[in-house]
């Protein structure tokens, strides 16, 4: 049964809404855009573009996100972000339940 934050995080993907949360103790601004589980830990995970809030590096950027270290977590609308060209393969998500580009957008 997938936590709270997995259902949270995949109703963003589908509404294209922007997702607020803390991870690892720091306040996240994000558009999540691939959700599903790394194979190698077995741990639900999401693939996001982080366009505010606080990192430990520079912003904005793409975060990979394990949703069992996510509180607080709430959706709103907004301006939808995303990062620029993608020069290697994501390996954050390796069984891919829902993929904004592939599973949402191409359904318009």
């Amino acid at each position: 049964m997938a936590s709270k934050a997995y259902a949270l995080f995949r109703k963003a993907i589908l509404n294209e809404q922007q997702a607020v949360c803390i991870y690892d103790g720091r306040p996240r601004e994000l558009c999540p855009h691939i959700i599903g589980h790394n194979n190698k830990s077995g741990e639900e995970v999401v693939l996001a573009w982080q366009f505010g809030g606080s990192s430990s590096g520079q912003l904005p950027q793409w975060r990979c996100l394990r949703l069992a270290h996510v509180t607080d977590i709430s959706l709103r609308n907004g301006p939808w972000h995303e990062g620029g060209s993608h020069r290697t393969e994501q390996r954050c998500v390796s069984a891919i339940d829902l993929d904004i580009n592939i599973h949402v957008r191409k359904r318009r």
